[in-house]
């Protein structure tokens, strides 16, 4: 047996990208622990230790599920029938589909779909530049993007969460559960409130951060923005606004003070169903206690009107002194060390005549490839560093496979991502996919995207390949680590990482002289550079090397906007709008299917649709729940522990409910992500994707998506529960 071998590496399988130490023995993981070298080694090590994805990792690295070689579709589409072949025969024939795709139908016939921060998407958006097709797609417009973009937009700076908790004093959280999503921060947030500094909770659901705040807010599900429109009213009317940043900095001041005399928290109180002197208290604990700082999530940016809602939480920092100060809502430039994403896209190789063709751009102006472009001219006038996250429409895209409209979509590749349990509508994605010419998958464990797939491809877990956690550039640290598991063992298995991936399917389409480094390694080399270190000789030095955030960045190079200045106020001014299914929007519908439905809750030990076959962690979660409060399931006949159906004008799905008095009367909580590894997956099972999945009764039409931006609305639908009392009934 071989000593024990420690290596420290960033966790990638969530969003907080724990530094952590792997213990490996003999090739294989052994257990997880907080690195205590980290600059953040205690956060990290309390973090690591309630999680029970790091717990368990050894379960997940060496599951018998995991995809070991590439498998071709045998027989038809969904039968469940594969051929085990070598990585050279699946490389050569998908890049031989791709081109006779381009040769017939132009390179945007080809698309692809990501996941959320699973791979490294910069080396996607590199092989799509360079093949010529701008349908590269994820879930951007619904997860982070709107945030970034608007930022962006309202400021020509990334906007984001502070790093600097320590000199918080008021935490406002909207829309996001960190207890459960992003542990390291909420742990940050529990010690800021234990120095005396305050938590304001927004959320519909009684969180364990709603349970520890100063205040909560039980908010009607969409609409966020309201609420945020009356906090700015408040601020401006009791003059509790910094007069010298709104003077110096900010521009349409006046016309956004007159805008928001509308939006009173007496008239908003009903609209968003908290009362207006509780309204007068947030906004006022938000404005004085500070710095202060906003964390809003999934919630807000998944609703009809989330780039408005955005909008109002750039302003709120802005005319309160909140914005590019070290506690508050921060303002970043990369690290001088590290070489961007920006750069190593190649986003001026994509031909102007392709960009054009980007779907959904037309209608969905803000997040397109063409938004983009205007926004980096008044950004590069100021020498701001700016960051795309910007998509074509996903859910139009899935429809130009169907319809062949605006022109066809004839071959998608998908790495680590899972549309047919991610993405809403899954009925209509189910019939995108199986529409294809070509439908390539790239995962850990074959799934329901998988299983409709014509070639299923092997990839690498964090822990199997090279890491380094940058957040592109702009985290207080750069975080690396090397591979400390093998990915590939001779008979055993052959898993590549995204980058050796796109890098050998680009070279076998022409692209040679665009991928000069063999490996992930030479390539992260490359990045490191300006460091003059190498990703290995930094590892050896402890694997994080980090930069001081500088404060009001403005005062040096100003906004990267037309005027140069924070633009609150001239027009499109942030407005409210009811969303499509509502009570108040759409009473008819509202008789049929009474119950406001809201989705994406996130909840341990899962990630997404992520780990449901490994045993360790379905043992402590086994089934899906749906939240409900006593008094709604009361009237409905409704017992804790039940089956209901949850439907919606566009299906069911069925849940365990779970009896909660944190939830309103009228509203109900339904996970999303589920699916069930252990059923058949061939046709019509595809492992119980209908079973269970909330997205098959989710709405992407494009009529009710964010007319801004186009991000789909994931909350606030209208849906009736009942109980399953046999089922198939």
């Amino acid at each position: 047996m071989q000593d024990l071998k420690k290596g420290s590496s960033t966790c990638w399988w969530c969003h907080n990208k724990c530094y952590v130490q792997l213990h490996v023995r003999d090739g294989r993981l052994e257990k997880m622990v907080g690195d205590p070298n980290h600059p953040d080694a205690d956060a990290l090590r309390r973090n690591v230790a309630a999680c029970t994805r790091a717990v368990h990792g050894a379960d997940i690295v060496h599951h018998p599920g995991r995809l070991n070689f590439p498998l071709k579709r045998l027989g038809e589409r969904g039968e469940g029938k594969w051929q085990e072949i070598s990585w050279e025969q699946a490389l050569d024939e998908i890049a031989a589909k791709l081109a006779e795709i381009r040769d017939k139908y132009g390179a945007e016939a080809v698309a692809s779909s990501g996941g959320t921060g699973r791979t490294y998407d910069e080396y996607r958006v590199r092989f799509f530049n360079l093949f010529g097709s701008p349908n590269f797609i994820g879930q951007s417009k619904i997860c982070f993007g709107p945030q970034r973009v608007v930022g962006y937009t309202i400021t020509g700076w990334p906007v984001g969460r502070t790093r600097m908790i320590k000199k918080t004093k008021c935490i406002m959280i909207i829309g996001s559960n960190p207890e459960q999503a992003f542990r390291r921060r909420w742990f940050s947030f529990r010690n800021s409130q234990k120095d005396g500094g305050k938590i304001i909770v927004i959320d519909p659901r009684e969180t364990v951060p709603a349970k520890k705040a100063d205040i909560w807010a039980q908010i009607r599900p969409g609409t966020d923005t309201a609420l945020f429109l009356a906090m700015i009213n408040v601020i401006i009317e009791e003059n509790l606004y910094d007069k010298e940043f709104v003077d110096k900095w900010c521009y349409g001041f006046n016309e956004l003070k007159e805008h928001v005399r509308d939006f009173s928290p007496e008239k908003m109180a009903d609209v968003t169903w908290i009362p207006a002197e509780k309204i007068r208290e947030i906004a006022r604990m938000y404005a004085t206690v500070k710095p202060a700082t906003i964390m809003s999530g999934m919630g807000v940016e998944h609703s009809y009107n989330s780039i408005e809602a955005l909008h109002c939480l750039i302003i709120l920092p802005a005319i309160t002194g909140n914005l590019g100060v070290s506690g508050g809502q921060e303002i970043t430039e990369p690290h001088n060390t590290f070489i961007p994403d920006p750069v190593i896209e190649l986003n001026d190789m994509l031909p102007p005549e392709k960009r054009a063709k980007e779907i959904g751009a037309e209608r969905f102006k803000l997040q397109s490839l063409r938004g983009y472009d205007l926004l980096m001219k008044y950004a590069k006038a100021k020498g701001v560093f700016r960051y795309g996250m910007t998509t074509p429409h996903e859910p139009s895209v899935y429809r130009a496979m169907i319809t062949g409209q605006p022109y066809p979509i004839k071959a998608m590749i998908t790495l680590s991502s899972n549309p047919m349990v991610t993405m809403a509508n899954t009925k209509l994605v189910y019939k995108a996919l199986r529409s294809l010419d070509l439908y390539v998958v790239s995962d850990f464990f074959m799934t329901p995207s998988a299983a409709l797939a014509d070639y299923v491809l092997p990839a690498a877990m964090w822990p199997e390949r090279p890491n380094i956690w940058h957040f592109n550039g702009t985290a207080p640290f750069l975080e690396v680590g090397v591979a400390l598991l093998p990915a590939k063992v001779e008979g055993q298995f052959e898993r590549k990482n995204d980058y050796e991936f796109w890098c050998s399917l680009g070279r076998r389409l022409g692209q040679e002289e665009y991928w000069p480094w063999d490996t992930l390694e030479e390539a992260f080399d490359y990045r490191l550079s300006p460091l003059g270190k190498t990703l290995k000789q930094l590892a050896a030095e402890g694997g994080v090397t980090g930069y001081v955030l500088k404060e009001k960045l403005y005062e040096e190079k100003g906004f990267g906007t037309p005027t140069g200045k924070v633009e609150l106020g001239y027009n499109p001014l942030p407005h409210f709008h009811e969303p499509p299914e509502s009570p108040i929007n759409n009473p008819e519908l509202a008789r049929e299917y009474p119950l406001i439905l809201i989705t994406g809750g996130r909840h341990l030990p899962f990630f997404h649709s992520e780990f449901r076959q490994v045993d360790s962690l379905r043992k402590q979660h086994p089934h899906p729940i749906t939240q409900i409060n006593p008094e709604t399931a009361s009237k409905l006949g409704i017992e804790d522990g039940e089956w209901v159906w949850i439907e919606t004008v566009r299906g069911r799905i069925r849940q365990k409910c779970r009896l909660d008095n944190g939830i309103r009367s009228g509203v109900v909580h339904a996970q999303h992500g589920w699916w069930f590894p252990e059923l058949p997956g061939e046709e019509p099972w595809l492992h119980g994707v209908w079973e269970s999945n909330i997205n098959v009764v989710t709405n992407d039409d494009p009529d009710v998506c964010n007319p801004i931006n186009g991000g789909w609305p994931l909350r606030a639908a209208l849906c009736k529960v009942y109980k399953v009392k046999n089922y198939g009934d």
